[in-house]
């Protein structure tokens, strides 16, 4: 999955059905608002709940750093 990915607009975490961010780096898209992860596998996202891995506090602000710093 590439950042300027159309299926990115409509995508939504599936517990708070807001936005997700793309982390190329990890193959994974991020709720900043839970702090879950979800892994993209062979370019599937894999948005089932139980899918999601809760991230550290010290691994989210590295996150939206990157976020930032890669922001349009």
């Amino acid at each position: 999955m590439k950042p300027d990915d159309p299926l990115l607009r409509i995508l939504a975490c599936p517990l708070d059905k807001g936005p997700l961010h793309l982390l190329p780096s990890a193959d994974a898209l991020y709720n900043p608002r839970l702090r879950r992860r979800y892994p993209i596998v062979d370019g599937i996202p894999q948005l089932l709940p139980s899918s999601g891995e809760q991230v550290a506090d010290e691994e989210h602000e590295e996150i939206m750093e990157l976020l930032r710093r890669t922001a349009p």
